[in-house]
């Protein structure tokens, strides 16, 4: 099982980042690269697709808690390489006015090695807090 985890600040209060993330099915509001996000169900086990292009995704929430603002998701179908992958995203306080976000994964790799897919899921963790902070003004 391979591990990867990102964990960076940003200038607007924890609950700000949660009340924006916190929306399974609300990519879009804050990460440009989405072109739809459609969910089917609700709460836990509801499984959103994601378009970006030729590139579809599906993801399915298996949990989420407001008063630790973490929840996790995994994927259920994409061209992502690999298996078991199990995310989780968390907003912590940091200070007067900023956050802290932690998103990793846990997974196992298939059809790629390990560091491949450690830089590429790095690279998806690190644009998704980019465009958080955008999103925010923060």
């Amino acid at each position: 099982m391979a591990e990867v985890k990102v964990e960076q600040e940003i200038g607007a209060s924890a609950d700000r980042v949660w009340k924006l993330i916190r929306d399974f099915g609300g990519l879009k509001a804050w990460n440009p690269g989405i072109e739809s996000c459609e969910v089917e169900g609700e709460g836990i086990g509801a499984v959103r697709t994601i378009k970006m292009g030729t590139i579809s995704l599906k993801e399915r929430l298996e949990y989420l808690d407001d008063a630790t603002r973490t929840f996790r998701y995994s994927i259920v179908e994409g061209p992502i390489p690999v298996s078991d992958y199990l995310a989780t995203v968390s907003v912590s306080e940091a200070g007067p006015d900023r956050a802290r976000i932690e998103w990793g994964s846990r997974f196992e790799p298939k059809g790629a090695s390990a560091a491949d897919v450690t830089g590429l899921l790095q690279g998806v963790y690190k644009g998704g807090i980019s465009s958080i902070r955008k999103s925010l003004g923060a």
